[in-house]
């Protein structure tokens, strides 16, 4: 029994072991090759290669091996999405993965990937992500025709066509080919699956979220050495280091398409966890579980669980995609609306409350997901520790009915000496025509300085953006900081008053510092942006007033001033 036993670990060694390599250096034109893919099921199957050329420093650094694939349903349908990665062997050796096609081709022309670039990926590097822009395909141009990678098919499933319509643009820039229902929906079983399952030429599905909704993107296994997954042959997201869930996946239909036909697939069960997107190929270990995100949307009767990924690209926009469509699922896009979203956002260093309301004729939806997205954006890609997303909840509560109300003016006394207590009196115009008047006081401090005092009541937004020129010129150094900046942004269901002189005022480490003595202003106004001082030009803050006006939005801005006499 014993050497029964030695023998299958022997046998499960070996197939694990790092593949023999053919090398680019002896790569030929007339070369025949074999490839391996998934047509149908979670069967692979073997295609022909022959090698037509390299194309040698076709980039910086990077030369493609090009070749003509045959055999199996390649002649209909071409150079397919979901093909990235497929290993191809020549004399029984590894020499790359099919990684670029050419756009708009008749014949299933490919650029494969050599396989020394992709191994130069390590998934256990300890990298930092990178914190670039948005990823772009890298394109090769020859006469007009590109040469670029294969589209990341992407399968959102429980999401809206209007969501998927809205957020197109935006994804096919990163690279990635939105798809509605194009894999099958459910639940992955919680349990690690059976690796034995995955091979060079396997299918697998990266998962951004799984659950009620779901997004994943397909891929192909180019090889594996060890517990090391070497997958795509071309960047995801480029996200560098990274933690993405992936599983094995299996294929139930092809379409055959003129411009790009694409893979119809169903994950299957967890393989393990994407360490690595690189330029080349995205690496990972198999058996590694990838921590995902719990979030949860509310809305009526129903509520959705799902788990995110943590990434500093896809997080807010996969998040901002899930608002949206449950918003244009259950209520209409157009005609007169109005949400209330609340929420909180649990990072490691502390929560980040969301309480607004939104209102309109069109898109109101788009705005509503927009305050869900933008500050899980500045969170995560401030790159301050403590600022790793635990989980978030949203509410959504409509009504069928614009709530809006504009700031028609604000009036108060011309003059004003120190100690005395002011009355303003700010109109608020409903779109129905009517009008509310509130009052709000305030008492000029004794021993205040002559001259202008200005009264500005202004909308979340506009006093929001007032306060954010500071932290742009001092952006938060620690996540407390970032996260009492976020959590200090006003509703839009109030109006504020700010109370400002003309004078400059200095922002020391957030703070203002208003009208400080001529010989410390000296000191300030020379540059120290690295030290957490900047000039202020928007003038000192003297005091704020909340006005609450009820669960309505807010809107516009105006401003009163008052000579202060002796």
């Amino acid at each position: 029994m014993s050497r029964l036993l030695f023998i299958v670990a022997a046998l499960s060694t070996a197939l694990a072991a790092a593949p023999a390599i053919f090398p680019l250096k002896d790569v030929r034109a007339g070369q025949k090759g074999v490839g391996r893919t998934v047509f149908s099921g979670s069967k692979v199957e073997e295609f022909e290669v022959d090698v037509l050329g390299v194309l040698e420093n076709i980039g910086p650094g990077q030369s493609i091996i090009l070749a003509r694939l045959k055999g199996g349903p390649l002649a209909e349908t071409g150079v397919m999405q979901g093909m990235s990665g497929s290993p191809v062997y020549i004399d029984g050796k590894l020499a790359g993965a099919v990684a670029l096609g050419f756009t708009g081709a008749k014949d299933a022309i490919a650029g494969i990937r050599p396989i020394e670039e992709m191994l130069s990926v390590n998934p256990e590097s300890p990298a930092p992500k990178q914190l670039a822009g948005l990823p772009k395909r890298t394109q090769f141009l020859a006469s007009g025709v590109r040469l670029e990678e294969i589209a990341t098919p992407v399968s959102f499933t429980g999401f809206s066509a209007s969501a998927l319509e809205r957020f197109a643009p935006q994804l096919k820039e990163m690279g990635l080919d939105p798809r509605q229902g194009a894999s099958g929906g459910g639940r992955i079983p919680d349990k690690m699956g059976d690796l034995k399952n995955l091979q060079p030429g396997s299918m697998i599905s990266v998962q951004l979220l799984s659950g009620d909704m779901s997004v994943s993107a397909d891929g192909t296994v180019t090889a594996i050495d060890g517990n090391h997954v070497y997958a795509f042959g071309h960047r995801f997201l480029d996200s560098g280091a990274t933690e993405l869930p992936f599983a094995r996946a299996e294929v139930l239909a092809l379409l055959p398409n003129v411009q790009n036909s694409f893979k119809i697939s169903q994950s299957r069960e967890w393989m393990g966890s994407i360490t690595q997107d690189r330029n080349t190929a995205v690496a990972g270990i198999a058996g590694k579980r990838a921590v995902m995100t719990p979030i949860e949307i509310h809305s009526g009767s129903k509520t959705y669980h799902m788990q995110m990924i943590q990434d500093r690209v896809m997080t807010p926009l996969v998040a901002q995609m899930a608002v949206f469509s449950v918003m244009d699922a259950s209520e209409r896009s157009v005609g007169p609306i109005t949400y209330r979203l609340r929420g909180q956002m649990d990072f490691e260093g502390g929560p980040v409350k969301i309480d607004n309301v939104y209102s309109g004729d069109v898109a109101v939806n788009a705005l509503a997901s927009l305050g869900v997205a933008t500050p899980l954006t500045y969170a995560l890609s401030s790159g301050l520790d403590g600022l790793k997303l635990m989980g978030a909840s949203f509410t959504i509560e409509p009504v069928e009915k614009r709530s809006q109300v504009q700031i028609a003016e604000i009036v108060g006394p011309r003059q004003a000496r120190p100690g005395q207590e002011i009355e303003l009196s700010i109109t608020l115009a409903a779109d129905d025509g009517s009008e509310a008047v509130k009052k709000v006081h305030y008492k000029i401090p004794v021993g205040a300085p002559t001259g202008i005092l200005n009264f500005t009541v202004s909308d979340s937004t506009v006093t929001n953006m007032t306060e954010l020129q500071g932290a742009m010129t001092t952006p938060p150094r620690t996540a407390s900081q970032l996260l009492g900046l976020l959590n200090s942004s006003r509703a839009n269901t109030g109006a504020y008053v700010r109370v400002w002189r003309s004078e400059n005022s200095y922002t020391v480490e957030g703070r203002d510092l208003p009208d400080p003595p001529a010989s410390v202003a000296m000191i300030l106004a020379r540059p120290q942006i690295a030290s957490g001082t900047a000039a202020n030009l928007r003038g000192a803050r003297v005091a704020e007033l909340d006005i609450p006006v009820g669960g309505v939005v807010v809107t516009g801005s105006k401003t009163v001033q008052v000579e202060v006499k002796e």
